[in-house]
């Protein structure tokens, strides 16, 4: 029974059982605003990352169910992050699903069962437990995606995302599968042994390396296999984009860490030239396809691509000529650069769903025209927004950037120093869109002179999320420190 370990997984039995408990209270709720099923499942969440935030603070690594879960600081870290996430997500998406007839028990159960599929990502030791994870969180998505039916924007999207995810999945399993033939284990730590020992059969572990960082792309969104990103992130009602496009990426950057780090670091020298390869198209292909974009939402997508591309040059950057000494450093500093890009890319869609009204959308860029005449407020806030995604100071996301482009210049290597110098200049083509958003907020004339309205609960996240932005730049050591800490002791065990 020790090696069960039930203590350490919880979180995970508590929210699969609270999943189960709202879509079953929900089948007796007669409120259109479904404001029982709402409660209950913040409720859910708000325990659920306390929990998370409280394992994190005893700081311990425990192993559990036969070794294949493992509870360590930096998976209940990224979990606290990803509860907030969705949290944040449901608060800004209910207003608008409510208008939309969108507002039902399988929006937030749902939710409740993506988020589960992130937590067994998050502790996976194992590649069957992260396959199962992944396709949990997926299949959720998928859902999601789909759920406005009568719609075909969104059904189309779904069949995108569908027909692509499964392509991903598939990658990512026959990756696994070339790993476990080559190493003999299902399980990372065997997996890390066995390539350090050395490994006969080194051909087959190549392909399978190869496959596998094809796999996590597709999930990162990175080039050459972001081409499912903008379809679905414009087509999906605006309330589905925000819970794809946050707490997911908390997972992929975390089953990227546990299969290339902690199982195949032995292999850093093949998958971090591919990695550098799909961050350089990354960036070009994000910042560039970006600038000719009307639609907000499909600007954002390629803004996406282009975030995720300077994340992984972090990741690319944590073994140097055959040394991991900089590797707490660039793992911590792509680590922080996420979290800081979930924070910001929450408010702007978030930003998005407080626009869009009855029998509208607010997706187009001109939407936004004269936002600061009708309430400078929420300009100001989106302005942050903006200033973050295109790493201007003093936002978090200029501390983000900032930190990958020390952990490039650290390792003293000539070929990252040219790697940090052509990421300033690829950011600095990518502000140009970002800024264009500012400028038709603040001196373009508002098309519509209704004032906004919000619920309480709304403005006042909104206002925090905007202020986390702001604060996280100017003093980003104590968000800094902890995603440090999360990496080394994951790194230590």
């Amino acid at each position: 029974m020790n090696n069960m370990n039930w203590l350490a997984v919880y979180p995970e039995i508590l929210l699969l059982t609270m999943a189960c408990v709202v879509a079953l209270v929900d089948l007796w709720v007669t409120d259109p605003a479904r404001r029982p099923t709402y409660w209950l499942t913040q409720l859910t969440l708000f325990v659920v990352g306390a929990i998370h935030l409280a394992y994190f603070n005893d700081g311990l690594t425990v192993y559990a169910m036969q070794d294949m879960v493992v509870a360590d600081p930096m998976g209940h870290l990224l979990a606290f992050f990803a509860c907030v996430a969705v949290m944040v997500s449901l608060v800004y998406a209910r207003p608008y699903a409510e208008s939309r007839e969108l507002l039902k028990g399988e929006l937030f159960t749902l939710s409740l069962f993506s988020l589960l599929g992130i937590f067994v990502m998050l502790s996976a030791n194992n590649f069957l437990v992260i396959y199962l994870g992944l396709e949990l969180m997926s299949l959720s998505l998928y859902a999601l995606v789909a759920l406005r039916r009568d719609h075909p924007v969104s059904t189309e999207a779904a069949m995108k995302y569908f027909v692509l995810g499964a392509l991903a999945s598939g990658f990512l399993l026959y990756g696994l599968s070339m790993m476990y033939g080559a190493t003999g284990s299902l399980s990372i730590p065997q997996v890390f042994d066995v390539i350090s020992t050395g490994v006969p059969n080194k051909s087959v572990l190549i392909f399978g390396v190869v496959f596998v960082v094809a796999g996590l792309a597709f999930k990162l969104g990175a080039a050459p296999f972001h081409m499912w990103v903008p379809d679905v992130y414009q087509g999906s009602p605006t309330a589905v984009t925000l819970l794809i496009a946050a707490a997911p990426k908390l997972a992929a950057f975390a089953i990227t860490v546990r299969l290339l780090v902690e199982g195949m670091i032995g292999l850093a020298v093949d998958w971090q030239q591919m990695l550098i390869v799909m961050a350089i198209v990354s960036l070009l292909i994000g910042n560039l396809a970006a600038i000719a974009q009307t639609n907000l939402k499909r600007m954002l997508a390629y803004s996406t691509i282009a975030q995720m591309g300077f994340m992984l040059l972090g990741m690319a950057s944590g073994v140097v000529n055959g040394n991991t000494l900089s590797a707490a450093n660039a793992y911590s500093s792509a680590m922080f650069y996420t979290v800081t890009y979930v924070m910001t890319t929450l408010g702007t869609f978030g930003m998005i769903l407080l626009l869009s009204r009855q029998g509208h959308e607010a997706e187009e860029i001109k939407d936004l025209a004269g936002l600061a005449k009708r309430s400078p407020w929420y300009a100001t806030v989106m302005a942050i927004f903006m200033f973050s995604l295109a790493g201007v100071p003093p936002t978090a996301g200029f501390y983000a950037k900032l930190a990958i482009l020390q952990a490039l210049v650290s390792t003293n290597v000539d070929s990252y120093l040219v790697l940090a110098l052509f990421a300033v200049v690829v950011s600095l083509v990518g502000a140009f869109y970002y800024l264009r958003v500012i400028k038709v907020m603040f001196f373009d004339e508002p098309s519509d002179q209704s004032m906004l309205n919000a619920p309480t609960d709304v403005r006042l996240v909104m206002s925090l999320n905007g202020a986390a932005v702001l604060i996280f730049g100017l003093l980003p050591g104590g968000l800094m420190a902890l995603c440090a800490e999360a990496i080394v002791k994951a790194l230590a065990t």
